[in-house]
């Protein structure tokens, strides 16, 4: 699960940057007047990306106020949905999947790896506060098992020193190239096997 409870420390206040401001209204045209209020999950994922992977509460009120709608509803959906952080996670959030596809192909050794290279404890922060993990539910990406996302991208068919070598990457500012890391592009079949067959007499 991700951090349901908001975080103690809170900045004192939150605005759009010129990027996100542009972003959220690019959104808000896409709906009808009076129905701007269903915007409110794309503009919590707006402000969880300006600020480092974390919805402060104040981010919650700006939203609030800026979709002119009651801050408690903003606040139910911000607490409801597993995709909104309320807490610092860093800058480098890395999920890995443990569901049974992942966790068959080696999912708790890629758990090891981010215990090496970045907390023991997930939802915890790294020494520099740059980058925490956790685990999570199905990401979708079962044909490429095991996998984890950071941030927002995929990267597959890992095993634990690839997962090192890419965890050593980000710690060190480095953005590692995402996607199959057994050279496949996006799922297809290995080796070009095309039938059950070929998978049968290789």
């Amino acid at each position: 699960m991700s951090l349901r409870r908001p975080a103690k420390d809170q900045p004192v206040s939150f605005e759009f940057n010129d990027l996100s401001l542009e972003a959220a209204n690019l959104i808000l045209a896409k709906y009808p007047e009076g129905k701007q209020q269903s915007a409110v999950m794309a503009l919590l994922y707006i402000a969880q990306k300006q600020n480092n992977n974390w919805i402060p509460l104040a981010a919650m009120k700006y939203i609030a106020k800026f979709l002119d709608m009651p801050y408690i509803k903003v606040y139910e959906v911000a607490t409801f949905y597993t995709m909104y952080n309320l807490a610092p996670v860093g800058k480098y959030f890395v999920q890995v999947c443990t569901t049974t596809p992942c966790m068959i192909r080696g999912a708790y050794k890629l758990i090891e790896a981010c215990k090496e290279k970045i907390s023991d404890n997930e939802c915890e922060l790294s020494n520099d506060k740059s980058c925490s993990w956790m685990e999570v539910e199905c990401l979708g990406a079962c044909v490429n098992a095991p996998m984890m996302q950071i941030n927002d991208d995929y990267y597959e068919d890992l095993d634990k020193q690839k997962t090192l070598d890419i965890l050593d990457k980000i710690l060190n500012g480095e953005t590692p190239k995402p996607g199959s890391y057994r050279g496949r592009v996006n799922n297809e079949p290995e080796n070009n096997r095309k039938t059950l067959m070929d998978l049968k007499n290789a």
